[in-house]
């Protein structure tokens, strides 16, 4: 785990190893593979070193390191071996001029070894190695150096090792690579000193050992054989997997002063020294101590620089692939896991946050940010009261508002005015009241919108309309069937009394009503987003997005075309009565403006404030049409006019009146005709002067001879009193007129 650490420190993710064909370097090797694994670091190549260096020739050490200079981006190298074998790759490494082509990392087999790095220190440069950390054990020094050959007879070895260390060779010994190159003869009387002595530092691990099975066949010993002196028959002989128990629940304070026990892993305390070969001056170079791994953790030492080939404080790169920025997706070299080309993500694209190898396309709504590494919501637009087209719908809403109060205003004020009377009072409030909720649903379309708002709006408008238009279909039907009637027979044509109206024309809004709910019911209009284009988030009312909200026109728009077919019936009526020509012409201008009104809503899909506002603006702008045009000829009249709001200024014009003289009432030598003795009226020419105050047709049937008077009346609400009489002034098809008062049949 030291190196597996050391290796993430570097920021290497690309490497090699070699190691040796022992028990040491293949467990090594393997345990290393799984860590490597685990820390997304990949193993470029790995090859087995043979043991013996003298079997594996230098031909063999060329191919290892032309096998790592294959793959040169993996620059950074682990070696598990002795000092044999990688003293034999560092000569290859500089036979084949590959020295600046590797970095190393060592192992404990070979850190700090003289025989690697004598005469390859440019090839071993910026290496760094673990070191198995030790301290010295008490005593052991002292006792070393008093040995001699004389004293120390049972180690075989420690005859070479004096020949060695004195350049001697001792009498009687055989030849051997220790003794062979040296001439004096050896006394035994030599003396070791501590200055020309070098002791392993592995040392304090060779006692810990020994003293692991001390502790081990003690505490097996004293639970086996019950404290018994020498060994029970129980330990005789020992079995090992027993033994091994009690190895693992070892724990003491060594020889130099450093607790030991196992871990779970039946591994030794892991503590490293971590040395650098660094040159340390011009042609020195030296194993330094930089750092160490205890506890699981590696800690560098702060006051010793790592210096690598060439005097390069930054550790070279040893890496396959650098990694792909936030809009692109890797694309794996095949059998490389660390390898891969970078693949830019197309336009809206980033690269898939589960699956660095996909680029994913943004959900509608998102946009990629500004580094491409994730997806963000685009803001919600939608008619906003402060945007241009909302104060524009408003104030046109607004303004329409006011002058409907104005109107609403004037009307209460003259209520029992013949003006007011005469326009069918009941009817004309509830008139204003359609145009009112016609100007307020303007404001319905700027609120944000949400489930409850898009309900209202899909309510609001169709039954604004039907309110509207069911009083003018209500007023022109009226029209219609008092003249139709009025042709037919003297009787009074039924259903045009005040109550009967609003009877007549709640009846058509609650049809709408009904019609509304049940859109409600099948098709609720919801808030949802869309997107016309890539980059757009509206937030509208699902109405809006197709043809859905024409369902709520629908049966206003059969009212229209109703009313406009009786105002065409009845265009040719008096022009006194001529409020069916108002109301013709604001059915004419109506359908003008909603013929324009569907090709703007269609060709506006891609731009639903416009198709909102110009739904807006034409709501608005048939309310105004009707408020105009309905209303604008009775305030000229009761503003300017006052003298003419009485109830003999209503007249109208005679065409061809049919009227039969009655034998019993002759005309009067001057031209008049008298009825049942009441007096006589002032004479005009070509006018018909109406004081009928019932809400009937007032048909005229008075027997003369064989003349027929041709005259279309049409009776006018002046008033609600007891008064029932009619004042005619005719001209005769001779050209004299005469005038009558003549009483109306109730």
């Amino acid at each position: 785990m030291a190196i597996v650490q050391m290796i993430r420190f570097l920021k290497w993710t690309y490497i090699s190893i070699l190691y040796e064909e022992s028990t040491y370097g293949i467990k090594a090797f393997e345990e290393l593979e799984v860590l490597l694994a685990k820390n997304n670091i990949c193993i470029a190549v790995k090859e087995r070193l043979v043991k013996d260096s003298g079997v594996a020739g230098e031909a063999a050490y060329n191919g290892i390191v032309h096998k790592l200079n294959s793959k040169p981006k993996a620059k950074g190298v682990i070696i598990f071996g002795s000092d044999q074998e990688v003293s034999g790759v560092m000569r290859a490494v500089r036979r084949n001029n590959l020295t600046a082509n590797f970095n190393w990392i060592g192992s404990d087999g070979w850190a700090g070894r003289l025989l690697v790095s004598e005469g390859n220190e440019p090839e071993v440069e910026g290496t760094l190695a673990f070191l198995p950390q030790a301290h010295p054990v008490r005593g052991f020094d002292n006792y070393f150096l008093s040995l001699t050959p004389l004293n120390n007879k049972r180690n075989p070895w420690f005859i070479e090792f004096w020949e060695n260390h004195f350049q001697c060779r001792y009498p009687s010994s055989p030849p051997t690579p220790y003794n062979q190159n040296w001439q004096r003869t050896c006394t035994g009387r030599e003396k070791l000193s501590p200055e020309g002595t070098e002791f392993e530092r592995q040392l304090q691990y060779v006692s810990d050992a020994v003293m692991a099975f001390a502790n081990a066949f003690k505490d097996m010993h004293q639970t086996v054989c019950k404290g018994q002196r020498g060994l029970c028959k129980e330990m005789v002989p020992i079995d090992g997997s027993e033994l091994l128990k009690y190895l693992r629940r070892v724990e003491f304070t060594g020889l130099s002063g450093d607790r030991f026990q196992f871990d779970d892993y039946g591994d030794g305390p892991a503590r490293y020294d971590l040395i650098h070969f660094k040159q340390v001056s011009t042609g020195r170079y030296r194993w330094l101590r930089v750092g160490e791994y205890h506890s699981g953790q590696l800690k560098l030492d702060e006051n010793e620089e790592l210096l690598f080939r060439g005097d390069q404080v930054m550790p070279p790169e040893s890496i396959c692939s650098r990694p792909c920025n936030g809009s692109q997706a890797k694309k794996y070299v095949e059998g490389e896991g660390c390898c891969w080309t970078c693949v830019e993500c197309v336009l809206y694209q980033i690269r898939n946050p589960d699956d660095e190898t996909q680029c994913s396309a943004c959900p509608q709504g998102t946009l990629p940010n500004a580094e491409r590494s994730q997806c963000l919501s685009i803001p919600e637009v939608y008619l906003r009261p402060d945007t241009g087209w909302a104060i524009g719908a408003m104030s046109f809403s607004t303004i329409g508002i006011l002058l409907t109060f104005a109107v609403l205003g004037v009307f209460l004020q003259h209520n029992d005015t013949p003006v007011v009377r005469a326009s069918g009072r009941e009817l004309s409030y509830v008139l204003l009241s359609g145009i009112l909720l016609c100007y307020m649903v303007s404001f319905l379309f700027v609120l944000r919108p949400t489930d409850i708002v898009c309900g209202v709006q899909q309510t609001a408008i169709g039954l604004c309309f039907s309110v509207v238009y069911a009083a003018l279909f209500t007023k022109t039907n009226r029209i219609a069937r008092i003249f139709r009637g009025g042709k037919k027979s003297a009787g009074r044509p039924g259903l045009i009394s005040p109550k009967s109206q609003l009877v007549i024309c709640g009846f058509l809004v609650t049809v709408q009503g009904l019609i509304l709910l049940a859109w409600l019911w099948i098709s609720p209009s919801v808030a949802k987003h869309v997107h016309p284009t890539r980059e757009d988030n509206l937030l509208v009312c699902s109405s809006f997005t197709d043809a859905s909200y024409m369902m709520a026109f629908a049966y206003p728009i059969l009212l229209i075309l109703l009313c406009t077919v009786y105002a065409v019936v009845t265009r040719k009526i008096p022009a006194a009565f001529n409020e069916s020509k108002y109301i013709g012409f604001t059915m004419y201008t109506t359908c003008v403006i909603w013929l324009a009104f569907v090709p703007i809503y269609f060709s506006t899909a891609s731009h639903l404030p416009l198709r909102i506002t110009s739904m807006s603006v034409t709501i608005s702008l048939s309310a105004t049409v009707t408020l105009a045009c309905l209303f604008s000829p009775k305030l000229y009249i009761i503003i300017f006019h006052p003298e003419r709001n009485v109830r003999q200024a209503l007249t109208v014009p005679t065409s061809k009146a049919s009227i039969r003289h009655s034998k019993n009432n002759p005309p009067s030598n001057n031209g008049h005709t008298q009825n049942n003795g009441t007096s006589e009226a002032e004479p005009a020419k070509g006018l018909i002067a109406l004081s009928a105050v019932q809400n009937q047709l007032l048909p005229m049937t008075s027997p003369s001879g064989d003349q027929q008077i041709q005259s279309q009346l049409l009776e006018t609400e002046v008033g609600q009193d007891n008064e029932s009489d009619l004042i005619v002034n005719v001209m005769t098809s001779g050209g004299t007129t005469s005038a009558s008062r003549i009483q109306l049949n109730e």
